[in-house]
């Protein structure tokens, strides 16, 4: 349903039982996919393309052009998937000849005033809680959980199932399945609280603590602990995930956390 003050263009196209507030401008060249909500005074620009039954709150703007002087007006898009939640004032860059296309997944909640700069890549069931901000080709895997105020450097990579505190810089690439706090940025210990919730057994979190032992609290650099856990520690997928995140990191990751 389409509201008489809401402009969509004729060359947009929109699922019959999508609902469009008043004031709204879906310009050419869009996408929205069947029980989409889109609410007042939202801005979609074209190359976006947004999924099923994903509500869109007043004042976001997607798919607007790269904050990128590399930019030359190439064809790019915004992916958004099912059941994406994006709250006040979310903006979100689509991409640049870099990737060629920025993309959130579904299930995903993105609250108010979150920035999502060009060519980034947002994984399935992610929370971006207020005022964070991702700098342009940013990597945030599935069930990450970045706090408010956050700032992510451009190309870093977070991993599945971390937990950011509020008022994280992030200059490092931060590995899957643990928590991370303090300035600088630096591991405080495995996420097992949200790891539980996602039916992660005692077991496997007490596999991934012992991997990050000997990460962290060895004294080991990371290609001697790489070498060790490879030699020491049965195979395993999430023994697996670690070791190839570390290895691909091309950022580096965050260090541990050693008290004066």
């Amino acid at each position: 349903m389409k509201q008489p003050l809401a402009y969509v263009h004729p060359e947009a196209q929109i699922a019959e039982n999508v609902v469009i507030e008043p004031f709204t401008t879906v310009d050419k060249d869009v996408v929205i996919g069947e029980g989409s909500h889109i609410g007042p005074n939202v801005t979609i620009l074209p190359g976006t393309r947004i999924g099923k039954n994903c509500k869109i709150s007043p004042g976001a703007v997607i798919g607007g052009e790269p904050q990128d002087l590399k930019f030359q007006g190439e064809y790019t898009t915004v992916e958004i998937g099912d059941n994406t939640t994006i709250r006040e004032y979310v903006t979100i860059n689509k991409g640049t000849a870099a990737k060629g296309k920025t993309v959130v997944g579904s299930n995903c909640l993105i609250m108010a005033y979150v920035h999502i700069a060009h060519d980034c890549v947002v994984g399935n069931n992610v929370i971006l809680v207020n005022y964070t901000g991702l700098a342009g080709e940013v990597f945030v895997d599935d069930f990450a959980i970045l706090g408010g105020y956050t700032a992510v450097h451009q190309f870093c990579h977070i991993g599945k199932h971390v937990m950011l505190s509020g008022g994280s810089l992030v200059r490092k690439d931060v590995p899957p399945y643990i928590k991370a706090g303090r300035e600088p940025l630096s591991y405080v210990g495995v996420n097992s609280i949200g790891l539980r919730r996602r039916g992660y057994t005692n077991e496997k979190i007490r596999e991934m603590q012992e991997i990050y032992r000997l990460i962290y609290q060895k004294g080991y650099n990371n290609t001697q602990a790489l070498e060790v856990i490879e030699a020491e520690l049965p195979a395993s997928r999430e023994r697996d995930d670690i070791l190839l995140f570390v290895k691909d990191s091309k950022r580096g990751i965050i260090k541990g956390y050693f008290p004066d």
